[in-house]
């Protein structure tokens, strides 16, 4: 009779595990619900409320005892942001598996689980922070730069409307501005950046190479300019020398015939 009594007992519990569907609500409380049609006679898992202890923080939790483990990361997830996967919890002094359930760990009203999370996240946090604060200095290296560049941009543009107009340019001038862009360049080759700050590192690169450009084709127009001219010079040296010729040459004969004449006359 008492075996019979023990293997009914068994099948009724089994038939309310079955029955009970999980559901989460507005409030965050992760809870059981009966499907629909289910025997009235079943009664849900009692709701346990106990502590979890997480660095400095305290979040007090409400679940049903059937929850497990991985249900109460869930939860936490949420009030942490703390991802599932990077959390370790620990009752007792051992930590517990996803798959296993509170009320069989022995938590209660009151209980305090304590979440820790897993030295892995906590380095991957790590080589993120340094890596990020790493990317910021990098943007800041160049945005430096851009603002030199900046600077610079305006002369190179002045001497640009100068040539333009006309106006005669100064090679010197053209020379230290392409030697200040080219340190400039230089600043830019020496900095390790990634993300946005690659980008924009890239950005100025191109933008420092179209000033240096814009200083060569200037240098080209000047030294053509500078070549005309000795041709134009040699050209005019050319003909006043012929023209200098000339007027020798016609002199002399005209001198010559007067004396001729003088003589025939004395």
């Amino acid at each position: 009779m008492m075996k019979t009594s023990k293997r009914s007992k068994q099948k009724a519990s089994q038939e309310i595990e079955v029955a009970i569907d999980w559901e989460v609500r507005p409030g965050g409380m992760l809870v059981q619900k009966r499907v629909v049609g289910s025997d009235p006679g079943c009664v849900a898992a009692p709701i346990i409320k106990f502590k979890v202890s997480h660095e400095s923080y305290h979040h007090h939790i409400s679940l049903p005892s059937h929850s497990t483990f991985g249900d109460l990361k869930k939860i936490l997830a949420r009030e942490t942001n703390l991802e599932a996967k990077d959390q370790r919890l620990l009752f007792r002094g051992k930590e517990k598996g996803d798959d296993e359930h509170l009320d069989m760990a022995g938590v209660k009203d009151m209980s305090k689980v304590i979440l820790l999370e897993d030295p892995a996240s906590k380095e991957r946090k790590l080589v993120d922070k340094n890596k990020n604060h790493g990317n910021l200095q990098a943007y800041d290296a160049v945005m430096k730069v851009r603002s030199e560049v900046d600077k610079l941009s305006d002369k190179v543009a002045g001497l640009e409307t100068s040539a333009k107009n006309g106006i005669k340019i100064v090679k010197k001038e053209v020379d230290v501005l392409t030697e200040l862009l080219m340190k400039e360049l230089l600043k830019l080759d020496g900095i390790e950046a990634e993300g946005e700050a690659k980008t924009q590192r890239r950005i100025e690169v191109r933008r420092v190479q179209g000033f240096v450009d814009i200083l060569d084709s200037l240098k080209l127009i000047k030294s053509k300019n500078h070549s005309d001219k000795r041709v134009a010079a040699v050209t005019i040296t050319e003909k006043w020398e012929t023209f200098e010729s000339g007027i020798g040459s016609h002199f002399h004969q005209t001198s010559t015939k007067i004396t001729k004449d003088w003589e025939q006359f004395d």
